[in-house]
């Protein structure tokens, strides 16, 4: 197999991929539409199946410098804030796991990722995006955006979910916005109330809506994202400016921890939330496809960039152990497919339990809520998180 590797994407997934191929021994070279390289201001939860994969790349100890490492997860009522669940994190965590489940700011988890690529030599070429490829014989041929071609032994998709790759491979089709949006924002400490918000992952739901907040930057930045189910979208663009008038219009009646972190809150950005239905193929011959790419995660589990840096991890492992390229994409998507399928499909799940959109679901919170008062919700909601905090990608393949 030639060791020359092309990935289409330099966000956390194509990055983390590169950084694990360049420590095979792969020369790795990253093709990317945009122009310059930087991440929209947003928090994320890396929970310990992400951080074990970290720590096998070397660099856990500096994302960890910059992040938060929260106490606990607690689903609170939108406006009694009544608890419904506590599931306990921080040292419990990762005494449990092994690893340290943290709050990152996308922007540091990025810049390390992007650190770390370049020390390892990977090329990264931007303004250049992968538009198709084709197979001719042996041979791989890449063609980009701009007219030129490349060749190379294996191409990467982890250029998101409207992934060019993906459609070369499986055929043009459309993302289906699913009624909800997400606002996100990021606000200083500095500038809210003393205390107002909770060390945890703070997981407020109500009717045909939820807020997250959590700390980013050892406690210095508060992140938060609010999903409104909303079918009047008609935007182009996937992501613009938000009014915060507005966000603070949607969230009105809401428990005052949440009212008055927007009322602090200077600027945010809106997200149309698009989904995909999960894919049987991620490979062809010499090409496979990652993170986003294949298995987009609505964020109501806090797994999309778990799912993309575990992947990344399985991917260079499965490379590096086979010579037959085909046997080792093969084996990759083997591996991962089950796992991000079961995910992608209970993160679904979760949007309807935190928007009560049923009598079913309002009823299951009434459950919750009365194993609360019996100490038995937290239980409930640890066994349900177990099966993904657990896995160890990294221990599973070597």
């Amino acid at each position: 197999m030639s060791k020359k590797i092309v990935i289409a994407g330099a966000g956390i997934g194509g990055l983390c991929a590169a950084l694990a191929l360049a420590k095979h021994g792969f020369d790795v070279a990253i093709y990317e539409q945009s122009s310059h390289l930087g991440e929209v201001g947003a928090g994320l939860q890396l929970s310990p199946n992400a951080i074990h994969v970290l720590q096998a790349l070397g660099i856990a100890d500096k994302v960890k410098a910059k992040a938060f490492r929260p106490k606990s997860a607690v689903m609170r009522h939108y406006q009694t804030g009544k608890t419904y669940f506590t599931v306990p994190l921080a040292d419990t965590a990762t005494q449990k796991y092994g690893a340290d489940y943290l709050h990152v700011h996308r922007a540091d988890l990025h810049r390390t990722l992007l650190d770390a690529c370049q020390s390892m030599e990977v090329s990264i070429h931007l303004g250049q995006a992968v538009e198709s490829y084709q197979h001719d014989f042996q041979n791989l041929t890449i063609h980009l955006a701009n007219g030129e071609s490349l060749k190379a032994g294996v191409l990467i998709g982890a250029d998101g979910i409207k992934s060019k790759v993906q459609a070369c491979m499986l055929g043009q089709t459309s993302a289906e916005f699913t009624g909800q949006v997400a606002w996100r924002g990021v606000v200083e400490v500095k500038k809210l109330p003393y205390e107002l918000i909770k060390p945890n992952a703070n997981l407020w739901v109500g009717p045909g809506k939820h807020f997250v907040s959590y700390y980013l930057r050892g406690g210095d930045l508060v992140n938060f994202v609010a999903v409104q189910e909303r079918t009047d979208w008609q935007k182009e663009s996937w992501n613009e400016p938000g009014d915060i008038n507005e966000l603070r219009q949607t969230f009105d009646g809401w428990h005052p921890e949440v009212t008055k972190l927007l009322a602090a809150t200077e600027s945010c950005f809106l997200w149309a939330l698009f989904d995909r239905q999960p894919l049987n193929q991620w490979t062809d011959s010499n090409v496979a496809l990652l993170g986003d790419a294949c298995h987009p995660m609505l964020p109501f589990l806090a797994q999309g960039a778990a799912m993309a840096i575990e992947d990344s991890y399985a991917l260079a492992h499965c490379l590096a152990s086979d010579t037959d390229t085909h046997t080792a994409l093969q084996t990759y998507q083997n591996i991962r497919l089950p796992r991000s399928r079961d995910i992608q499909l209970n993160a679904r799940k979760n949007a309807a339990l935190y928007h009560m959109s049923s009598p079913i679901e309002e009823a299951k919170l009434a459950v919750l809520s009365g194993l609360s008062k019996l100490g038995l919700s937290d239980r409930v909601a640890v066994n349900k998180l177990d099966s993904i905090y657990a896995y160890n990608i990294v221990k599973q393949l070597n």
